[in-house]
């Protein structure tokens, strides 16, 4: 186990900016996931702090010392990549210990080495097959076994499940949560996956731009986003977005007009608004919407219907064109629905300034 941290680091690439001002302390032990959209910078990222991309300013400390210059042989971290990358000519057991060989290691602390990696991966009875002789999870495991035989400080995970089935990623994030328990390492996973990020993670960095936009559990970062950006990115389905015009300020409430193009007024509980501010950005779970009589809430117009067993959402459009999600618990609808009615609960809603940033109730109320 060991703390890595991560102070103002950029990187570039010529004048292209791809990483800037990052600063992370992870803790010894963690299980951190890096998520964000195609292009953001998080495996750039990883591939910095294991020392296949340089740094173009900041540091990177591993317990303490700075590793910016130290060899990647060095640096006691060990890369799992999407790609399983297995010699196809060498047993299980060869491919596992590679990496101790090349670097000089005796026979017997090899073979020791990869049979407890191989007990601990349920790899005991595969040792001899050639990767063309498994599937897909037993490869994965083996490329995961080639990492933990080389007991390194931190482990470091590049999509390492994008290549496998839906049913087969759920089962494998099952068992590096297990791994996970097993070995107490400090774990950085990279992943474009909201929900695998939810799953694995003790704590989540959300990128986006080459930014880190916000850092923390998992769902502390669904029910309080520090922007739109966040908001939208986690929870499956998004956030429910739309604008409104503030009508009135009061110490507790903020009165806007016309969320989602309705001909109607809002009333939200709210504490210290800047009355300066007329443009807002209201954001609700769907889960916090629900479906309501003809004449109450909004008027949506249906655009598809999701029945999913034990849970139904409704994805329509409001009056000015916006969309929102209800999620019910209506199991069957009636399949030629057009239009219903939307009820939003006013407590629910998080608001956001013309700029996307998240706007958070002043602690206490003037006298």
């Amino acid at each position: 186990m060991a703390q890595l941290d991560i102070q103002a680091v950029t990187k570039t690439f010529g004048t292209v900016s791809v990483l800037k001002d990052i600063n992370l302390n992870i803790r010894s032990g963690e299980f951190i996931v890096f998520v964000g959209p195609s292009g953001c910078g998080k495996s750039t990222l990883l591939r910095m702090i294991t020392g296949l991309e340089t740094v173009s300013s900041g540091e990177i400390r591993i317990e303490g010392a700075r590793v910016n210059e130290t060899d990647p042989a060095q640096r006691g971290t060990a890369m799992v990549f999407q790609s399983y990358a297995l010699y196809p000519h060498m047993s299980v057991a060869e491919n596992m210990g590679f990496s101790l060989r090349m670097a000089g290691q005796k026979k017997t602390e090899i073979r020791d080495r990869v049979a407890r990696a191989a007990a601990i991966l349920r790899l005991d009875k595969l040792l001899d097959r050639r990767p063309g002789q498994l599937s897909g999870g037993q490869k994965q495991r083996v490329a995961i076994g080639r990492a933990i035989v080389r007991e390194p400080k931190v482990f470091l995970f590049d999509e390492p499940l994008s290549n496998l089935d839906a049913e087969l990623r759920v089962k494998m994030r099952a068992e590096l949560l297990e791994l996970h328990r097993r070995l107490k390492a400090t774990m950085i996973y990279v992943t474009h996956d909201q929900v695998e990020a939810m799953t694995l993670a003790d704590r989540m960095v959300v990128m986006n731009g080459g930014i880190v936009q916000q850092f923390g559990r998992p769902l502390d970062l669904y029910d309080d986003p520090d922007n739109l950006f966040v908001a939208g990115f986690i929870g499956s389905p998004r956030m429910n977005v739309m604008s409104a015009e503030v009508a009135e300020v009061t110490p507790t409430h903020v009165t806007v007009t016309s969320p989602g193009g309705a001909d109607a007024r809002l009333i939200l509980p709210f504490r210290g608004l800047d009355p300066s501010i007329r443009q807002l950005s209201l954001g609700i779970r769907p889960e916090h919407v629900r479906l309501a009589e003809a004449g109450e809430g909004l008027p949506v117009a249906v655009d598809f219907v999701e029945e999913l067993g034990d849970v139904t959402y409704i994805h329509g459009s409001m009056p000015a064109g916006e969309r929102l999600v209800i999620r019910s618990g209506v199991r069957r609808l009636d399949p030629t629905l057009t239009t219903c009615h939307a009820a939003l609960d006013p407590a629910r809603f998080l608001l956001f300034d013309s700029e996307g940033q998240r706007l958070r109730e002043s602690g206490s109320l003037p006298a």
